[in-house]
């Protein structure tokens, strides 16, 4: 037949995975996992089977009974730079098979970290990252999001270390014989952690940590994980305490929250995004704790997610607006209940900032400033950008101006309801809009603000006086008139973020240092404000503040700071010393950044170096 998506093999003849049922030895001195996993198929299938690898080293594919383990024949092609290998099963009426397997120490979803590159410097940590194609690596799957799958894990570890997982926990325990027959398995110190997600999920949300892990509790259904390092969690516990009531604010809004748990785990600084969606376990950077719970903000996106992205996912990432504009929508939506309209304003106009400076950044190439965009031969890690987020939002934004905000939310609930647990694509939503709201396609071109490129012309920057009265001030910059104390004595990192976004571009490295010698926005403890500060002294070649670059590039591994502050020393400034400076830094950086970031930065290298 034919693939059902660009980024997959997984073939559209083949019965969808039920359920996998895993068990994973970790380890940690050479950064593998040995693994086998259970597959269990809708329905028993003939024929060639399809399922997707990255890295792996396949041992055997036998059917499971234990008397009669008949070898299932198998076939891996040869890595694809963006699909991984094609493994290709022989399957005669089989419902289910066992693959024994070993997955590679340069896996590109986990991240072996030794003791020196974490918080504690005493234990060594491990982490997935499986958005958006890296699932393949961890264990051989249909590797698409439209294909849901119920899983079970047994994770042998070290004894001396903790597991968490984006599923429910069950047991720690010793091993036992009956969990997988190797003496490797059985071996002294180890301990067994058991976890099962009993509803379906795409396989991008399989997570796991593994390491020297404590927590607090902050709510009736959340805890906050991170490593056993008091001020680490005090800190994280105090960001995160107003949770519970952004979970309940998210259930008004969007109904039941399905996941029974939202815990939140603060990993370390590689961690490559903000936050990570994994439900009843979100994972997060330690640069959303910042002191003031504006970090929250990351987390009611996460949150938001729980609804739309886990519960209604997009069929292909050639969809990704389904996932991200919603969510973002919604996560406004919970920061104005909980935080107040001007903090979601804020919010929407660094959003606005955001969206025109990346569909700048896609000018040569306008298909990725589409929603709906074609993905084919494109790794979706090249293309990650705000458009899905921003757009998205855009557009949801539009509807509700249109229709009005009560029956916006009715629609919403019921689009929740209609299409929860399932994969779906933006002609499915589009379908469902015109279904649910009369006559909507002759109010609004629903064609050119899913289809067509750029922004379109009913778009809206926000129109508050505070988002306002910021964007003047930043305006003023050029002409050397900085923000008197008095007009920035309430201002937090947001307030700051977007004053510095909106900065004229021709401005002088003399200009900046007064503006940091006046508000020292360089030894800002918000990444947000340090980042974009930074960004701009580079930018203006004011090699004053390298150091902090340095400290910066070499401190967090968030992609968010790693591609604005590479790509300004490569491209903005276009002087030979700032590019040696970058590749100076990221080849001693390279090794704390995880495979997906380095993938990021050396991506920007190949296109400006």
């Amino acid at each position: 037949m034919a693939p059902i998506d660009p980024h997959s093999f997984t073939d559209s003849s083949d019965p969808p995975t039920s359920h996998i049922a895993l068990t994973l030895y970790l380890d940690f001195p050479s950064s593998t996992i040995n693994a086998t996993a259970l597959f269990t198929l809708h329905t028993p299938h003939t024929g060639p089977f399809s399922l997707d690898t990255r890295g792996l080293t396949i041992h055997s594919v036998h059917t499971p009974q234990t008397q009669t383990q008949a070898p299932i024949p198998f076939t891996l092609s040869p890595p694809h730079p963006i699909s991984g290998s094609h493994l290709t099963l022989t399957l005669s009426n089989h419902t289910s098979f066992l693959i024994t397997y070993t997955t590679s120490p340069s896996s590109s979803a986990l991240q072996w970290l030794l003791p020196p590159q974490t918080f504690a410097k005493s234990h060594p940590f491990v982490y997935t990252q499986c958005q958006a194609i890296h699932a393949r690596s961890v264990f051989p799957c249909q590797d698409t999001p439209a294909v849901r799958i119920r899983y079970s894990a047994l994770l042998n570890i070290p004894s001396h270390l903790s597991a968490v997982m984006a599923a429910r926990h069950v047991d720690r325990r010793p091993p036992r014989n009956d969990d997988v027959a190797t003496a490797l398995w059985c071996s002294q110190g180890r301990v067994v952690e058991e976890f099962l997600m009993d509803q379906p999920v795409p396989p991008y949300l399989f997570a796991f940590a593994v390491g020297g892990l404590g927590n607090r509790e902050v709510g009736p259904r959340t805890r906050v994980y991170a490593e056993d390092v008091p001020e680490v969690l005090d800190s994280a516990a105090a960001e995160f305490a107003g949770t519970e009531e952004m979970i309940r604010e998210g259930e008004r809004l969007f109904g039941p929250y399905e996941w029974e748990r939202f815990d939140l785990l603060v990993l370390p600084p590689s961690f490559p995004y903000g936050g990570m969606e994994n439900p009843r376990m979100v994972f997060l950077t330690p640069t959303v704790v910042k002191g003031d719970a504006t970090g929250a903000q990351v987390v009611a996106h996460e949150l938001a997610h729980s609804w739309t992205g886990n519960l209604i996912t997009n069929k292909t990432n050639e969809h990704f607006w389904l996932n991200e504009g919603f969510t973002t929508y919604a996560e406004r939506r919970i920061v104005e209940a909980v935080q107040g309209e001007q903090r979601a304003t804020l919010n929407i106009g660094i959003g606005w900032r955001g969206l025109n400076e990346d569909v700048e950044r896609f000018k040569d190439n306008l298909e990725f400033t589409k929603l709906k965009n074609n993905q084919e031969g494109i790794d979706p890690d090249d293309v990650y950008s705000q458009v899905p987020y921003e757009k998205g939002f855009q557009f949801l934004w539009r509807i509700e101006r249109q229709v009005g905000r009560p029956a916006f939310d009715e629609f919403l609930k019921k689009y929740i309801d209609t299409f929860k647990f399932k994969s779906i694509d933006t002609e499915t939503f589009i379908d469902f809009l015109k279904a649910n709201i009369p006559d909507i396609e002759n109010q609004i071109d629903l064609v050119l603000w899913t289809e067509g490129t750029g922004i379109p012309p009913d778009a809206y920057e926000p129109d508050s006086s505070s988002y306002k009265m910021i964007v003047s001030l930043a305006n003023e910059f050029i002409n050397g008139r900085m923000p008197r104390e008095d007009e920035v004595a309430d201002w937090q990192g947001q307030e700051w973020e977007l004053y510095l976004d909106n900065l004229p571009k021709s401005i002088e490295a003399s200009q900046i240092i007064a503006l940091d010698s006046r508000y020292k926005l360089s030894e800002s403890k918000d990444y947000e404000v340090k980042v974009s500060f930074l960004q701009r002294a580079i930018s203006c070649g004011c090699k004053d503040y390298y150091n902090e670059v340095e400290k910066t590039l070499k401190g967090v591994g968030r992609m968010k700071y790693l591609r604005p502050l590479y790509t300004a020393l490569v491209k903005g400034s276009g002087k030979e010393d700032d590019k040696v400076f970058a590749k100076r830094l990221f080849s001693e950086a390279r090794e704390c950044y995880h495979p997906i970031a380095q993938g990021v930065v050396e991506a920007i290298f190949a296109k400006h170096l």
